[in-house]
């Protein structure tokens, strides 16, 4: 089924990015997992081939395209080069809106011209040991102090956690607000007070640092809030939709990929005398997964338009997110058992898969979070 959401600008952007992935980082990938962290100078590559900051604005070194199929190719070509452990998507696709639309002039002339080049890689730290989903029981608090605010507490699970020079802070400026008294606050690497954890060890994913952070009166210039004290929530709630929908993204891309390698696999691998496609079990499933899947990107496809023209809804950002990423689970599974025993094996693709996949309905917004805003806007 044709889809025709990219142009041909879109498909030259695409050979730019499987070059790069090729040449960069696809060598590497096995080491990185092993190591668990990517070399630092993938990311100053990244920056000068120009796959970083793609819709910040060219006066501080970016793309200038506020286009997010840019983006969305960017995150097709990573899955389909199967080097998962690259944290670009959180750095392009997270990020990026809370630097550009967020910040004073001063802060974007400090801070964008490095997101740019990747000499300034970053994360957001929402998650709590205990706080995930509800953003109300954030513990993390930022006290302002004269010209400061003083921040102390933990976050974890924290993508480029290790690799952050930058990391935007979800903390309490006013704690008996709840979730309307939060506020965004950059933290750079170096601040007194603030360090981190252990590395920590994924079931997949090995290759992108995930990390604890630590804050013990770390004290934070006043200048470096992002967007309005006490409106964090507001501002989280604004991005949400669009880190929801390059989930997504990566979800189907990943269901593509699978349902392909697959495909291939069960017209060449021979059972009983013929190939494993032409039994009508296999035959079906696959035929039933080729649907959902094309449904998937069909969908998908409606909410990128919807986000380019400023019109996706927090809803349809979230039936997006849910639906993809539980059809990428399930699509793995399934292509790990046509694989039989070689499914098992983490030099096959869909084995890395398998275990990619897991987090993707948890991170971003739990499949259950994504259901309960969809039955809020029922009027449930």
């Amino acid at each position: 089924m044709e889809q025709q959401l990219y142009e041909a600008v879109h498909e030259d952007f695409r050979g730019l990015c499987r070059e790069f992935l090729a040449r960069e980082a696809m060598p590497y990938h096995e080491a990185w997992e092993k190591d668990g962290i990517v070399d630092r100078e993938v990311w100053r590559k990244a920056g000068a081939a120009g796959l970083l900051g793609m819709d910040v604005d060219e006066e501080y070194g970016g793309g200038g395209q506020r286009d997010f199929r840019f983006n969305a190719v960017l995150v097709e070509e990573v899955v389909a080069s199967g080097c998962a452990g690259l944290g670009f998507g959180l750095h392009n696709d997270v990020v990026a809106p809370y630097l550009t639309d967020l910040t004073t002039e001063d802060q974007r002339k400090r801070w964008l011209p490095g997101f740019c080049s990747g000499d300034l890689v970053t994360a957001i730290a929402m998650s709590e040991p205990g706080a995930g989903s509800d953003l109300a029981g954030v513990r993390t608090s930022a006290v302002r102090d004269g010209d400061s605010y003083v921040l102390n507490g933990q976050k974890t699970f924290i993508t480029n956690g290790e690799m952050a020079d930058l990391v935007v802070v979800v903390a309490k400026t006013t704690p008996d607000q709840g979730a309307h008294g939060l506020s965004l606050v950059a933290v750079e690497r170096g601040t007194p007070g603030f360090s981190r954890g252990r590395r920590l060890e994924k079931v997949g994913m090995k290759a992108n640092d995930t990390a604890e952070l630590f804050f013990d009166d770390c004290r934070v210039p006043a200048d470096n809030l992002i967007g309005t004290e006490n409106h964090g929530f507001y501002h989280l709630m604004a991005n949400l939709p669009r880190e929801r929908l390059g989930i997504a993204v990566a979800a189907v891309a990943v269901c593509e990929r699978l349902l392909a390698i697959t495909l291939e696999y069960a017209r060449s691998r021979e059972a009983f005398g013929r190939p494993i496609g032409k039994f009508q079990h296999n035959r079906f499933l696959l035929a039933e997964l080729d649907t959902e899947v094309t449904i998937a990107r069909t969908f998908l496809n409606h909410c990128v338009r919807e986000y380019n023209a400023g019109r996706l809804t927090v809803v349809d950002a979230a039936k997006a997110k849910w639906w993809t990423t539980e059809l990428q689970n399930r699509v793995a599974d399934r292509c790990v058992q046509l694989h039989g025993g070689y499914g098992y094996m983490l030099e096959y693709p869909v084995a890395k898969a398998w275990l990619n996949s897991r987090v993707q309905t948890i991170y971003g917004g739990t499949t259950e979070i994504m259901k309960e805003i969809i039955g809020r806007g029922l009027g449930l």
